[in-house]
């Protein structure tokens, strides 16, 4: 294709990208910020050609590219200018990211940029610190916002255990639920900072909230061996693929959730419930090899309407009954 034939179909699919998320938008905005939602989704690879995806953060937009090794350079800020265009929002608040398969734990907090931008996003009666610069992610995951509503209303009086927990959206939802405890376990310095500041920032604190940076293996394996079981409520949502530092091995999600869930398992009361969440496209939840048997998928109630995407599933999710 020559350079001529080449801008041509650029100008193309950003009038295309532009068209689908004005009228997304235009569809979700006003229903949306009735319910408090600042962060809803307008676009992700609804056309085939146009491997993108465009997020809302009340005014700012985060418009990324699903890279591969074909892409040219200056196609995702031709298409990101197109969609500021369409919404009236200035290039100040318009911010490109290259998402790439394969992302490792870790990965999520590695700084791609460093303009320490962090602002305040409303979510229903809660707020929450995004950083839209300077990660590959924001630090809020919008696609979990009904789970988040499920964990909230059960957990009044609970003991509430947040495993992998990244910016503690899930512990500021059960605290604000009336969690009498919270226990959020991170490995990344960044993250344990983003859950406190998160917490400060709903007027969440006080010594019944404890942050422990630690590798969730080694936790539970701590954990265990001092006679925790003490949990009503707990919310597992781990990488995809991730190194442990407890055996200096690699954990795989898709071979290895049964260990990780019976070791969860082992720490939560009878009655307990556990929720378990994965993005990993190809997962197959082995039943036969967990601890217990009262499992049930519930992706269905906790996918979000702009999230829906017929191509992929952004999660699975299942509610485990101890």
């Amino acid at each position: 294709m020559n350079n001529q034939a080449l801008q041509e179909k650029q100008r193309d699919q950003a009038r295309m990208l532009a068209n689908k998320v004005k009228k997304r938008f235009k569809h979700l905005r006003k229903r949306y910020k009735k319910q408090g939602l600042d962060i809803f989704r307008l676009y992700d690879w609804d056309i085939p050609e146009i491997r993108a995806v465009v997020d809302w953060y009340d005014g700012h937009l985060v418009v990324a590219e699903y890279s591969r090794k074909q892409s040219f350079p200056e196609w995702l800020p031709i298409m990101g200018k197109a969609v500021a265009r369409a919404l009236d929002v200035p290039n100040e608040n318009l911010h490109l990211k290259i998402r790439r398969s394969g992302i490792k734990e870790g990965k999520r907090y590695e700084r791609i940029n460093h303009t320490n931008q962090k602002i305040a996003m409303g979510e229903r009666d809660l707020k929450f610190y995004i950083n839209p610069n300077d990660y590959v992610d924001t630090g809020l995951f919008s696609d979990h916002r009904n789970t988040r509503m499920m964990v909230r209303k059960q957990a009044a009086g609970k003991n509430f255990l947040n495993l992998y927990c990244y910016t503690g959206s899930f512990t500021c939802y059960a605290a604000k639920g009336g969690a009498c405890r919270t226990v959020s376990v991170d490995r990344s310095q960044t993250a344990v900072n983003w859950v406190k500041d998160n917490l400060e920032l709903n007027g969440l604190t006080g010594s019944h909230h404890t942050i422990i940076r630690e590798d969730t293996l080694d936790f539970l394996e701590r954990a265990r061996h001092d006679g925790y079981r003490d949990f009503d409520l707990a919310v597992v949502d781990p990488p995809s693929y991730s190194t442990t530092r407890m055996t200096n091995g690699h954990f795989d999600i898709a071979k290895e959730h049964p260990h990780l869930l019976n070791a969860v398992f082992e720490l939560m009361k009878t009655s307990a419930v556990v929720f378990f969440s994965t993005n990993h496209q190809n997962f197959d939840l082995k039943t036969k090899e967990l601890t217990v048997t009262n499992i049930k998928e519930i992706t269905s109630k906790t996918i979000p309407e702009d999230y829906q995407n017929k191509r992929k599933q952004i999660h699975r999710c299942w509610e485990i009954q101890i």
